[in-house]
């Protein structure tokens, strides 16, 4: 197998279950691939032998634009520095954001100035997710590694009532046409379903008729393929060649350096086994979540629910933390929670930072005090906060468990976290078992 001189991809995550999702995906294809809090400098990434592909995990989902473009501007020039042949911007497979939270397409307009890009591609379909765009419309199952039912975005029972950014409009040009003055252009799905050279042509095509964001269309694997031959094939020597999508970006290069001989994926991953007391910390939302919470608690998970307005405020509650460490003592398993379905009231960003960050100290009360070694985060932005307050380093990919959301060991230098198993999820992922599965380690 070839092997690259250089890193093939560092992607920024626009939340961290969305950057695990990515994580999976490098994995499964055979890369070597780790995922950090901070962009690392040449000198952490040292430590880190044999790395082929990283990602940051940010948590640019839940910010306005100007401070989404603090973030996301020297995010940028240090992966750049980097050298590597992609850099991604990775978003919600859901295309979650507004004009004014989670703006793609200010990310866009930084990242097309950072790397000088012409056009910049869009892939958002993610089949293995559940997510499909057919002629520019973006389409979603109830449920990521599930059964459910798939709906048009703006109809998602779901999505359609986000709490942040609610979908009202499933053509993802029309959609991002609210967030930039860029042109869209579409690679529809005559062209993906034909071959390699077709979709270029019609890539070649929008760009020269103006297009400065090219959407791809795609519902199967072999539509990624053929895109993931044209985004690798753009790759020049010394050059970075900046995306934005879902991980759908990682299934299509992955498919290509597969073809290419770089990559060989993965299909046979250690049994991690049971881990008893398990620790769920959600602030999910999602009506997907909130049938796993009840599921959990009916086979015997502990409840502990977290004073939202309290957390918000800044506030600690000192008997969460005693409940809670008192049935992990007991060996029972623990689903902390801040919501089981309902949409809490309304708070600023910075209160969700802190709502966040309890969780995350909650968590690491647990490793610190009950020993609990393997934990369970649900909620792309209450986990970004979360995950830096537990004090994560990085994590590396152990084991698949549903589709977008693996089993990860975290790197944490000198701390009691170090070594913990930590799995990622976002609140459309799995079925109404999952965090049972999640504790017995497999699906």
């Amino acid at each position: 197998m070839a092997s690259p001189s250089r890193l093939l991809l560092a992607y920024v995550g626009d939340d961290f279950t969305g950057s695990t999702d990515a994580l999976e995906f490098l994995g499964r294809a055979g890369l070597k691939a780790a995922l950090f809090l901070e962009p690392p400098s040449p000198e952490t990434l040292r430590r880190y032998e044999g790395l082929q592909a990283i990602g940051v995990a940010g948590l640019t989902r839940s910010l306005p634009p100007g401070p989404m473009e603090a973030a996301l501007r020297p995010a940028f020039h240090a992966l750049a520095a980097l050298g590597p042949a992609h850099v991604h911007y990775k978003v919600c497979s859901t295309f979650d954001s507004s004009p004014a939270v989670g703006s793609i397409g200010r990310a866009i307009e930084v990242g097309r100035e950072v790397f000088q890009s012409q056009s910049v591609p869009l892939l958002v379909a993610a089949p293995a997710l559940g997510r499909y765009c057919l002629f520019g419309h973006l389409f979603a199952r109830m449920g990521i590694g599930s059964t459910g039912e798939i709906y048009r975005l703006d109809r998602h029972p779901s999505m359609s009532r986000h709490p942040v950014t609610p979908a009202d409009e499933s053509d993802l040009r029309l959609h991002l046409g609210r967030q930039t003055a860029l042109r869209v252009g579409l690679v529809d799905l005559l062209a993906v379903a034909g071959t390699v050279d077709q979709v270029r042509a019609q890539r070649d095509a929008v760009v020269a008729a103006g297009a400065e964001v090219v959407l791809y269309d795609a519902f199967d694997a072999g539509h990624l393929a053929r895109i993931g031959a044209v985004l690798d094939g753009d790759r020049e020597a010394g050059a970075t060649r900046f995306s934005v999508g879902s991980s759908g970006i990682e299934m299509a290069l992955g498919q290509a350096w597969t073809s290419a001989g770089i990559a060989r994926p993965v299909h046979d991953w250690p049994d991690p086994g049971t881990c008893q007391p398990l620790l769920v910390v959600s602030g999910s939302c999602s009506p997907v979540t909130a049938g796993q919470i009840d599921q959990a608690l009916a086979a015997g998970f502990a409840c502990v629910a977290v004073d939202v307005v309290a957390a918000a405020e800044g506030w600690d509650n000192a008997s969460e933390a005693q409940t809670m460490l008192a049935a992990l003592r007991e060996g029972r398993s623990v689903v902390v929670h801040t919501s089981r379905g309902e949409v809490a009231r309304g708070i600023a960003a910075a209160e969700s930072a802190r709502l966040g960050a309890r969780l995350g100290r909650l968590a690491k009360m647990a490793v610190e005090s009950a020993g609990v070694r393997r934990v369970l985060l649900a909620g792309g932005d209450s986990s970004s906060q979360a995950a830096r307050a537990l004090g994560l380093e990085s994590m590396e990919m152990i084991a698949p468990l549903a589709p977008g959301a693996p089993l990860c060991r975290a790197r944490a230098p000198g701390s009691p976290v170090d070594g913990l198993e930590v799995n990622f999820k976002g609140g459309q992922v799995g079925a109404a078992d999952y965090f049972d599965a999640v504790r017995r380690g497999k699906l």
